[in-house]
């Protein structure tokens, strides 16, 4: 079976690249682009201005809405969640089609994105990742953000985007509503190279989009004739919601709990020691024994330390975060809690590799000596190295290399000499780093 998104159908953007690109920097200079703006389309035109009234960084990623459990539970419950089969059948038709998929929310947070596995590692690069925010006021010009804001299916090509990190894609967006209401409720984004801003690549993402509302309306009448007469469900009154709670190690001798529920967020600072018992507690959610607990928080033969220390946590447990105060045999937490060194993680296991980097803010608990602190410490930098030499790109890599972790990683260094063009003037930096480091370029 052929891909349906074939390259034949390529077509010709309506004004240049480069004509393109020099309205947008001018627009960006705050020169005057009118002339220059002429070359560009009036929907991208209009959508570049609103981008600048809402102050859109021109380089920035898009921010993250979600962390892996509070993303896992939002699509869950979202109407989208059952037409997904659909949506896989229609527009991925195989692992190596040339595109992605996305489908979001209303408010423009990517909640699926599937696709070619080569395309989505690339993509993942600039942020396109399940959790984050594509809105127009959020990353400027893009296919699902300006469809949104349109309220009607939108085709951007490379250049027309207002963020430079995703002008080397092209993306067709179409919005999906409510089969009742017409209440906007989500949006099917193709992102890819040229062939994914085709009109038949249009059609196909209108389609789509037309097929998922019509299976939404056929679920509920269906639902609606199964259901006993007189029966109505009916939202429990009065009934709490959960709290999120992330606790935040990363590039931090002292952690943040941070928990947010109905009332608001509170952020709490704890001691480097509870520190270390909450994150062995947050990486073990099945539950340690105290003899392992102390061991990976103390050392070997060290319960007799332990067990005052957990009282002494339990006290400001009770305080800052009642649900997390932990139970015993073994020693777990009764709630789900996050850290930014899980968050980190998950995005590498995306693909999101630049994204994964930003977040990084530093090694777990830096001044930490829990051996158990260490271990989570080293294996994510680890695996954070080891992602990056594997599939980030000659930007992302320069980027790492950059950081403390990255600065004097010679492997890091000769791979960024390796993919960076023959005539870059980047070149001659690494040169240098690598001869300061011993380690001269061949």
């Amino acid at each position: 079976m052929s891909s349906s998104w074939s390259a034949k159908w390529d077509v010709a953007p309506e004004s240049s690249r480069l004509l393109i690109e020099r309205a947008r920097d001018e627009l960006l200079a705050g020169a005057d682009a009118e002339r220059r703006l002429n070359d560009v389309r009036s929907l991208v035109r209009e959508s570049w201005r609103r981008s600048m009234a809402n102050l859109v960084r021109a380089e920035a990623l898009p921010p993250l809405e979600f962390d892996e459990r509070a993303l896992a539970a939002y699509r869950s419950a979202h109407p989208l969640a059952g037409v997904m089969d659909m949506v896989r059948a229609l527009l991925v038709p195989s692992t190596d089609s040339g595109v992605v998929v996305a489908v979001g929310d209303a408010a423009g947070r990517l909640l699926w994105v599937e696709g070619d596995t080569s395309v989505r590692t690339l993509t993942g690069d600039m942020g396109f990742v399940a959790g984050a925010n594509w809105s127009e006021s959020a990353v400027g010009t893009s296919a699902p953000g300006t469809a949104l804001q349109l309220d009607r299916s939108v085709q951007i090509r490379g250049a027309e985007h207002f963020n430079r990190l995703v002008q080397p894609w092209s993306c067709t967006a179409a919005p999906v509503h409510d089969p009742e209401t017409r209440r906007l409720i989500g949006v099917i984004d193709v992102t890819g190279r040229a062939e994914a801003a085709t009109p038949q690549a249009r059609l196909l993402v209108d389609a789509t989009a037309r097929a998922i509302e019509s299976e939404l309306l056929v679920a509920r009448l269906r639902s609606r004739a199964d259901a006993p007469r007189g029966f109505a469900r009916q939202r429990r009154r009065g009934a709490a919601a959960p709290t999120a709670s992330t606790l935040r190690v990363l590039g931090r001798d002292r952690a943040l709990l941070e928990t947010t529920d109905a009332s608001g967020e509170r952020i709490v600072e704890v001691s480097a020691r509870h520190a270390d018992i909450l994150l062995m507690l947050a990486t073990y959610r099945q539950g340690l024994s105290a003899e392992r607990l102390a061991e990976l928080v103390y050392g070997p033969d060290a319960t007799d330390t332990l067990r005052p220390e957990m009282v002494r946590l339990r006290r400001v447990l009770e305080q800052a975060a009642p649900h997390l105060v932990p139970l015993s045999r073994p020693y777990r937490l009764p709630a789900e809690l996050e850290t930014d060194a899980q968050q980190v993680a998950s995005l590498l296991d995306r693909g999101a590799h630049r994204v994964a980097l930003a977040a990084y803010a530093g090694p777990v608990l830096p001044d930490s000596s829990a051996p158990g602190t260490e271990e989570v410490r080293d294996r994510l930098r680890a695996s954070l190295r080891e992602a990056l030499l594997a599939e980030a790109s000659v930007d992302v890599l320069l980027e790492y290399a950059d950081t403390d972790d990255g600065a004097d990683d010679v492997d890091v260094l000769r791979l960024c000499l390796q993919l960076l063009p023959a005539r870059s003037p980047k070149r001659a930096g690494i040169v240098a780093r690598l001869t300061s480091l011993g380690n001269p370029a061949d």
